[in-house]
């Protein structure tokens, strides 16, 4: 690990102004990830804006009736609070999918979208990636690519956002709320705060240098019958190699997402308008512009097959 200062401000927008100022800065709050990544010279931050005093860990109800996350909730809470798991069941289920117990007592709401992916060769600093050294290549394209991405990559990206909560809160229509260095906030949609890898995979988010995110802020419930459907080569601790998020109401309509299989949450709302007509109607759609490669074709029948046992489940019940 790299040597680096380190500060504590007071506030959100002094936390915003002093990663903005700084060059090679970024915040820390649980650390699950970054300081693994600094660990391996991956991360080399050369400031750190510690944010953990903001007391940006309460769960309010919302004027309109939803719930808003602060940034530094943990997993724990967040999958544990009464409201959640009673009006967001999808969202308990999907951070339960995750890590283990003693990383989601550790880890943050902002910090699970924030996450880096998991590519092996994101990790191998011996091995070109253009998403730890833009413009290097990337190795995963011709090598091993059995978890990787199956649609949304380019020719300088194949890798996959890592994540379960974020999934969910795709299928939610959450919204992450932020602030700037110069003290303004902006509301992001969830299907706008992650990117695509496109020429510049090392860019993950919509977030400008320095914002912070401060909030997630759930709609109203939306009701229905919530699933969260993990497929991975391990019962525990291990990553998705697709994962389901869906609320289904009575007459069969409702809300997709897929995880494990792109460069953010999967959710095509084109493909949810044929969710009646069962699982491979909707993946048709969902799929339709997929690029898998001999590794990982496998995804997209599997996606298909998770969803199916999701609405099977829900015609017997």
């Amino acid at each position: 690990m790299r040597a680096f200062t380190y500060e504590r401000p007071g506030t959100s927008a002094e936390a915003a102004a002093a990663v903005a100022r700084r060059s090679g800065a970024k915040f820390l709050a649980g650390g699950t990830n970054l300081l693994d990544l600094m660990k391996l010279e991956i991360e080399t931050p050369q400031h750190l804006v510690d944010v953990q005093d903001l007391k940006l860990n309460r769960i309010d109800p919302t004027r309109e009736g939803g719930l808003r996350i602060g940034a530094f909730v943990t997993n724990t809470a967040l999958a544990a609070d009464e409201r959640v798991r009673r009006s967001y069941g999808v969202l308990t289920r999907a951070i339960m999918a995750g890590a283990s117990g003693q990383l989601r007592n550790k880890a943050t709401t902002a910090g699970n979208l924030l996450q880096r992916t998991r590519c092996p060769y994101f990790y191998d600093t011996n091995q070109p990636c253009n998403k730890r050294r833009p413009g290097s290549g990337c190795a995963a394209i011709g090598g091993v690519s059995r978890q990787l991405a199956v649609i949304g990559t380019s020719d300088k990206c194949i890798a996959t956002y890592p994540g379960d909560m974020a999934v969910a809160m795709s299928v939610l229509d959450a919204t992450v709320e932020t602030v700037n260095a110069d003290g303004t906030s902006r509301a992001i949609p969830i299907a706008d705060f992650h990117r695509l890898p496109g020429d510049t995979p090392h860019v993950d988010t919509n977030l400008q240098p320095g914002e912070l995110i401060t909030a997630v802020t759930l709609p109203k419930p939306i009701g229905g019958r919530h699933v969260y459907r993990k497929v991975r080569d391990r019962a525990s601790y291990a990553f998705a190699l697709v994962s389901v998020a869906a609320v289904i109401q009575t007459n069969g309509a409702g809300r997709v997402a897929f995880g494990g299989v792109a460069h953010k949450p999967w959710r095509v709302k084109a493909a949810e308008g044929v969710l009646p007509e069962g699982a491979m109607a909707v993946s048709a759609r969902a799929f339709a512009d997929a690029r898998p490669t001999q590794d990982n074709a496998f995804k997209l029948p599997l996606a298909t097959r998770a969803l199916a046992s999701i609405i099977a489940e829900g015609r017997s019940a």
